[in-house]
């Protein structure tokens, strides 16, 4: 396995990369591309899944025996990737709301 610390910073790598795509989609939804917006959060979604997958190969290793040694740039990466993926779940629901609304002030 890969040194944590270099673990780690994949995982706040894909996370943060993740959190711009997030960010993209936000935007977009601003602007009213909605169907912007959705290929965005597949996107993040991608990424958070790739951070998730080397933050799990860590996990699994430890839960297997493999000594570990401590690293706070990885508890680091855990909080980052929790708190951004997150932050796509509440953006995938809010895009449902947006349309509504849209829809809304097309039939005004």
């Amino acid at each position: 396995m890969k040194d944590i610390n270099s673990i780690a910073i994949e995982v706040v790598m894909n996370a943060g990369d993740g959190r711009m795509k997030i960010d993209e989609a936000l935007a977009a939804m601003a602007d009213g591309d909605l169907n912007g917006a959705q290929e965005l959060l597949k996107e993040a979604e991608a990424l958070i899944v790739k951070a998730h997958n080397a933050q799990t190969e860590v996990i699994q290793s430890q839960v297997s025996g493999e000594s570990m040694e401590y690293s706070l740039l990885f508890i680091h990466a855990q909080d980052t990737l929790m708190t951004i993926n997150t932050e796509l779940r509440m953006t995938k629901k809010l895009l449902p709301i947006v349309k509504m609304l849209m829809e809304k002030k097309e039939e005004k």
